[in-house]
């Protein structure tokens, strides 16, 4: 696993699959902020409720000048079924080689019930318009976190 990120480091680069299988970078949304977050496994109750609240509040980040990336280790067809499933607006990544999750340190160690395995870390980084770490949040929760963001970042 990597180093977690720090505020002003710069936010790794990447391109992954889209739920469409069309290829999304970073440097796509180059000159606005991206929120972009780490979840587990589409279809699961707390990464729905993410995702969900992430595309309820889509229309206020959005008008504060913010782009929303979820990225987890599923394939793309699995996101597709996630996204038409429950009505997402917000775009959603592949990154089963576990890459980009690398990278951005939400894939680790994790202790569940006593049991220590390797998987994904809930986390959320905001990245700048720059490219640059604006917040590095991990281990949060699936409920109740798109609201703290929203009041964390003054929108």
């Amino acid at each position: 696993m990597s180093e977690r990120l720090q505020p002003g480091d710069v936010a790794p680069a990447f391109t992954l699959p889209d739920a469409d299988g069309k290829q999304v970078s970073l440097s796509d949304h180059k000159g606005r902020k991206v929120i972009v977050y780490f979840y587990p496994a589409a279809l699961t109750p707390g990464c729905t409720k993410q995702a969900c609240d992430f595309t309820d509040n889509l229309e206020l980040l959005a008008g504060a000048g913010y782009d929303v990336i979820g990225i987890s280790p599923d394939q793309p067809e699995k996101l597709a079924k996630f996204r038409d499933t429950e009505s997402l607006r917000i775009t959603l990544l592949a990154d089963p080689d576990h890459h980009t999750l690398d990278a951005y340190a939400a894939y680790g160690e994790k202790k569940n019930y006593g049991r220590t395995y390797q998987g994904v870390i809930r986390s959320t980084v905001v990245v700048d318009e720059h490219g640059k770490v604006e917040r590095a949040l991990y281990n949060v929760r699936a409920t109740g976190h798109v609201a703290k963001i929203i009041k964390d970042l003054g929108i």
